[in-house]
This record gives structure tokens, C-alpha cells and sequence, in this order.
């Protein structure tokens, strides 16, 4: 039975996808089914997409559309609407899990509140020296002390962000300070995602659409954000950042000033 539905933001990274696969492939928690939500990767990559996919035990689904440039939030909703739960968590497919990643975020969810954990960075090096058996065998969450080393030494960061705490204690006391939505790392009630009617698909650049929009007119709508800071842990696979435009900052200074939760470029239109 599925009772979380992880959906993966895709874009031709076959190499780091199946890493993340594999990290989801150690998960501690059975019960989930993955939404590869594709934005317009080539053929090829399709193509071996479907090959993967019949090597885990989880359901995988493939959500494909063409490539007519960046259209993550378009095809992210059309993933909401495949989710076979009401529990949705969104990763980046160069996030890879912890393997309690989707134990707790489903431990933790409740309807009015949107969970949101955070990421190590790992650097170029780190990442070129995993394999998919790396993964497998849970060489990021058992080598703490050679990833801080990295942190020092080499260009990893955040790498405090990859200590998995189990005491309560120490999971309420690093999670006191508010943190803002990040948007390969939250997950959300799909009633109350519906509610804002989904990411807007006016965001056609990476930042801003995929999180502090989405932040923001959740709660609009009252619902709280909470942090899962060391407890809903991922690490993520070095690349070269994309280009960060104005327009996103425009657009996004238009929704505060409205202050409208509900987008009409969401999951239902006006047409």
C-alpha cells in the first residue's frame, strides 16, 4: 500500500538519478511510491529511465514533457496530481536520501503543516567518488568524519546538516530556530498544497518558484512550516549552479504585494 509519494525532480542527470535511487532503495520505510517528474529529457535518457526503473522494488512513476526550457513547477503539479497519497515529499533527483528520509517525513506529517529538512552540499571531488554501491551500502550517512574532513579541507558544506540525531532532545533543540521552505527537501498534505493550487508556472527559472513563493502563500493560508533540521537529512550531488534572473525576484515581488494564496497559473486554470 502507498502512503507516501516522493516526487523527484528530473533533468537528463541519468547519473545522479540513480544514485538518488539508490539512496531510496535503502529507505527504512516501505510504503512509498516515486514520481520521476521529467522536465523534457532527451530520448536516450527515456529510454534508460524505463530500463531502471525495473530494478527497485518501490513503484516508479515516469512523468515526461517536452523540453521547451525550464518548466519545473508545470510539470511538478502534474505530479501532484498523479500521487497515488495524500503525502507528498519533493526532492531534487541530485538529492540523495538518508535512509530515514521518508520515515520521517511521513512520522511527522499533519494536515496545516508543511515539513521541511535540509542538505549537506557535496563537493565536486566528494561527488565523482560515488558509485551507485557506495550508496547502497550507506557510505554518506557512515562517514561522517571523512565528510567534515572534506568540509575543512576541501569544497563541501553545510556538512553539519548531515548529523541524523535521534534523541528528541537534540532533534527540538536544533530545530527551535525557524527555517524557511527548501524545495528539494519539504514535504505537504496534498489537501493543503491544493489549497494554493500548486507551484505557479509563471516561475519559468530555477529559485524562488519551488520554495519561498510556495512558503509564502502557504502561509498566507495559515499553514505552519516546520523544521526538520538533522532529522529529515539528504545530500546533494555537486553541479554548477544555473543563472538566478531577475524575473523570478520580479514576479515574486508581484505575489507578495497582492497577497493572494491561491495562484491562477497553479494546477487548475481559467480557460
Amino acid at each position: 500500500m502507498v502512503k507516501a509519494s516522493v516526487i523527484l525532480a528530473f533533468y537528463n542527470r541519468i547519473d545522479f538519478l540513480k544514485l538518488v535511487l539508490a539512496g531510496f532503495e535503502r529507505q527504512t520505510f516501505k510504503h512509498f511510491e516515486i514520481i520521476i517528474a521529467d522536465d523534457g529529457s532527451s530520448s536516450q535518457v527515456v529510454q534508460e529511465i524505463e530500463t531502471v526503473s525495473r530494478a527497485f522494488r518501490f513503484p516508479i512513476i515516469h512523468l515526461w514533457q517536452e523540453d521547451k526550457g525550464f518548466r519545473k513547477n508545470k510539470i511538478l503539479n502534474k505530479a501532484i496530481m498523479s500521487a497515488n497519497s495524500n503525502c507528498l515529499i519533493f526532492v531534487d533527483a541530485d538529492c540523495v536520501p538518508h535512509s530515514e528520509f521518508v520515515k520521517e517525513h511521513f512520522n511527522y506529517k499533519k494536515s496545516g503543516v508543511c515539513l521541511t529538512g535540509r542538505r549537506v552540499n557535496l563537493s565536486e571531488n566528494y561527488t565523482s567518488n560515488l558509485t551507485v554501491e557506495k550508496v547502497k551500502n550507506g557510505f554518506l550517512e557512515n562517514n561522517n568524519f571523512s565528510l567534515m574532513i572534506d568540509g575543512i579541507f576541501g569544497k563541501s558544506f553545510d556538512v553539519e546538516k548531515g548529523f541524523y540525531f535521534k534523541n528528541s532532545f537534540l532533534r527540538n533543540f536544533f530545530n527551535k530556530k525557524k527555517r524557511g521552505l527548501l524545495g528539494c527537501n519539504f514535504s505537504i498534505h496534498k489537501e493543503d498544497f491544493l489549497r494554493i493550487n500548486g507551484f505557479d508556472e509563471r516561475y519559468e527559472a530555477p529559485s524562488i518558484g519551488e520554495d519561498s513563493d510556495v512558503e509564502f502563500r502557504l502561509k498566507l493560508c495559515n499553514v505552519e512550516i516546520k523544521s526538520l533540521n538533522n532529522i529529515a537529512v539528504q545530500y546533494h550531488l555537486y553541479h554548477k549552479l544555473q543563472d538566478r534572473p531577475q524575473k523570478n525576484l520580479d514576479l515574486f515581488s508581484e505575489v507578495q504585494k497582492n497577497k493572494t494564496y491561491f495562484t491562477p497559473f497553479g494546477i487548475y486554470k481559467n480557460e
